[in-house]
Order: structure tokens, then sequence, then C-alpha cells
């Protein structure tokens, strides 16, 4: 890529040059010549006047001041001059043939000819003086001025030369820059590509220095943004890998212990301890039953079937199957719900679930004798229904809130089930409410307080979530 974006680079400068030089010579080309025309006009207009100097100076035609005048003449100029009687004083001429012979080794354009002048100009001029009218001059010139004076071409040349030279110049330091700038481009994505090398090989661990804040520094922020979510989601695995295996070995192991006291026949296999081995097996169940349904959601073939539901009645019946564990920590409940039914559309196992998990949840974290508010309200703009869930307790750090919904993430890892579960009614909580087209948030103080506030549409879009 480094020798692609030099040579594309240095394509351009030759390119820019080329183009740019062509263009300078060719404007200064026709500007020269325009001027030199200019220039043998006036040189034309004058010569009326220099002629009658020369014959009042003299009190004749002087053939040396004559010769002193065709010198001075534009190049390929031509001027009979004639009496008033219409008599040949002279011939004044300045052919760059002369001037060719004269100056051999001259540049190309010394070795054009009077005959490649296509198009000539004539005037009459009259030189007249204090006697009256001393002589007729007829002039003929070319009609642009040839650049074939001496002067005039090396004059040429000289430019010509300094853009060669100032064209080289620019393509030397276009060659360092070009050099230096594609170096400086790709450097940083042969780090970002050794990076992904060794990420590639499990070194998640790895990160690229942001040096510049063009696409390339915000490529390689992504890039670090990218491997710590990574590393993350590695995190979150094993840490799940972990939990799973406690959740799984817990129950099991009591359940074996059980069954081993009966066949020892330490513990009579009465109803009581049938009922412990049933609440450990539901423990499994359920943990078994969250992780399908996260999973089916996650892989977006949970289909849910949507019917009207009184959110109302449905939170009312989640908080009476609660109710026996709030008053057993002695929790202050308190709901505020409208007089009327609130009722939305939505699937009704799925949404106990949901709500099921929140209230659960704010149960779990309260502290002993805390308090736990639920508030039920209609907004009208847009038509949808908020649901505000809150509780006392020790708090979200804010550090973890915006993790917290997805799978198998605890704030504190060191809680055991009872007092912080898996880290899986969280994330389905998120796929439930993502379904039926709301959103969920939470706002917390730590050592205070901790609120869910979920938004259902009352209706959900084509039925689908």
């Amino acid at each position: 890529m480094r020798k692609k974006l030099f040579l594309s680079t240095l394509i351009i400068t030759l390119i820019t040059l080329t183009f740019s030089m062509l263009a300078v010579n060719l404007v200064f080309h026709r500007q020269f010549s325009n001027y030199l025309t200019v220039t043998s006009e006036t040189t034309i207009e004058q010569l009326p006047a220099r002629l009658s100097a020369v014959y009042q100076s003299k009190g004749t035609w002087d053939p040396v001041s004559l010769d002193e005048i065709s010198y001075s003449l534009p190049v390929g100029t031509t001027v009979i001059l004639t009496d008033p009687s219409g008599k040949k004083i002279a011939t004044l001429s300045n052919m760059m043939d002369d001037m060719m012979h004269s100056q051999s080794g001259m540049s190309m354009g010394m070795s054009m000819s009077s005959s490649s002048i296509t198009s000539w100009k004539t005037k009459t001029l009259t030189v007249s003086g204090p006697q009256g009218t001393l002589a007729t001059a007829y002039v003929q010139y070319p009609s642009s001025a040839p650049i074939l004076n001496p002067q005039d071409v090396q004059f040429q040349s000289s430019v010509f030369y300094s853009l060669l030279f100032a064209g080289g110049l620019a393509l030397v330091f276009g060659i360092i820059l070009s050099y230096f700038t594609s170096r400086r481009l790709v450097a940083p994505l042969k780090r970002l590509t050794l990076a992904a090398d060794r990420i590639g090989k499990g070194h998640l661990d790895e990160r690229v220095v942001i040096q510049t804040k063009d696409e390339v520094g915000r490529l390689a922020y992504a890039f670090n943004v990218m491997v710590d979510n990574l590393n993350r989601q590695e995190t979150l695995r094993k840490q799940f890998t972990a939990d799973i295996a406690h959740e799984l070995r817990t129950p099991l192991t009591s359940i074996k212990g059980y069954i081993e006291a009966f066949q020892d026949n330490v513990l009579p296999a009465d109803e009581e301890n049938l009922s412990s081995i049933h609440e450990e097996i539901d423990r499994l169940v359920d943990l078994s039953s969250d992780l399908k349904d996260l999973n089916v959601a996650e892989m977006g073939v949970l289909t849910p079937v949507f019917e009207p539901v009184d959110l109302k009645h449905l939170i009312e019946k989640v908080i009476r199957s609660l109710n026996p564990l709030i008053q057993e920590k002695q929790l202050i409940l308190s709901w505020n719900f409208p007089p009327e039914p609130v009722t939305t559309s939505g699937d009704r196992r799925l949404l106990t679930r949901l709500f099921y998990n929140l209230i659960h949840n704010a149960y779990r974290y309260s502290n002993i004798g805390g308090h736990v508010m639920i508030t039920l309200t209609l907004t009208p703009m847009p038509d949808s229904t908020t649901i505000r869930i809150k509780n006392t307790g020790d708090g979200i750090p804010e550090e973890d809130l915006p993790f917290i919904f997805e799978r198998f993430y605890r704030a504190d890892k060191s809680r055991t089930r009872d007092t912080g579960g898996t880290g899986i009614g969280l994330a389905l909580v998120k796929q439930i409410t993502t379904l039926h087209q709301g959103t969920i948030t939470v706002q917390s103080k730590i050592g205070q307080e901790t609120e869910f506030i979920v938004q259902l549409p009352k209706e959900v879009e084509n039925g689908v979530g």
C-alpha cells in the first residue's frame, strides 16, 4: 500500500507539474508576443518623427543615419523611402535573414527565416518638416512580431530554463514529501495490522497508540473500543462459565445429599424433605428456562404473541406473587396506578417475565425495611405507557450502568445467586422490551436508590417486535 500511495502521489505531482509548465509557457509566449507586437507598432508610429529629425540635423538623407534607423526597426520590417516626386531615396530593412547570418549557434527560434512569416501589414507614412513634406515611407512589417531578436530569444530561453529548474525542484520536493507522507500514513495501518494479528492469536491486551485525530486516528480509537468489548465479553464468558458451574453444582449437590440421606435412612422421605428437593429442581428449571428464552430472543427466533394486555392487572398479579417475599424482608411496598385499566399490545407471558424480574430485583437489592415503589403512567405523546420501579438500597456504581443489561454481567462479582443472580434476568428484560418496541433505562444513586424506567407503546407496529 505504501508503494502504491507513493507512486500515485508521484504521478499526480508529475502530471500537475507538466500541465502547469505547459500552461505557463504557453501564456508567457502569447503575452510576450503581444508585447513585442505592441512595441513594433509603437516603433513604426515613431518612424516619421525620427526620419524628420535625421533630415533636419544633416540637411540631407545621410546614409549612416538611415542605417542606424534600419537597425532599430522591428525584425522583418522593410521601409521604402521616396521623395515627394516619387523617386526612391533609400530602402531600410531589418531582415531576420541578415541577423541570422551574423548570429550563429543561437537557439531554435533563430533558425526561422522571413518565409515563415505568413501575415504582413503595410503602412504609408508621411515624413514632414518645417519646409513641408520631406518624404513618403512605405512600410511593410509582420502583423505579429516573431520572437527572433537575439535578446528576446535569450530572454525567452531564460524564462523556459527557469521553469524547468523550478519544475525539477518542485518534483524533488514532491518525491521527498510523497515518501514521508506515504510512510506516515501507512505506519499506523501497519501497527493496526500487527495488533489485529496478535488479537487473532488471543492477546486481548493489545492496544494501538492513538497519535492523530484524523480518519486513521478514529480508526485506531474504534479498534481499541472493539478490543475492549472483546476483552469484556471474554471476561463475561469466563465469569458465566464459573457462574453456571456454581448454579448447577449447588442444587445438584443439595439433591444428591438428600438422596444419599434417604438411602442411608438418615432422613425420612417425607413431604418436607421432598419439598426441599422440589425447590432445588425448580431452581434448575428456572435457570434453564431463562437461558433458553434469552438465547431464543437473541437469535431473533422468539415470536411473541401480541394481544391486548391490561398492564395494571398484570403488574398487580406479579406483586401478589412476590408479596410473601416482600413481607418477609419487611419492605414497604407502594404503587401508584391509574383507576382505569391500562391496556397495551403485548405478549402476556413475556411481559409477566419482564415485570417479575424487575420487581424481584427491586426486592432482592433493597435493604431490610427498605421501600419499593411502582408507578404506572400514561403518556399521550407518544401514545405509550411508562412504568417506573424504584427501590432503596446500595445502588449501582455509575461505571457499571452501561453494562447491566448485558447477559451474565454482575456489578458485584462477589454476589451469590441469592444476592446477585447470574446476570441473565436483566438481559432477558432488555430483549423482551426490544421485542415490544419499547425502551428501558436505569438511574441509580450509590447508597440511596435505583430506578428502572420502562416505556412501552400502546400499539406495536406491524404486530412484530
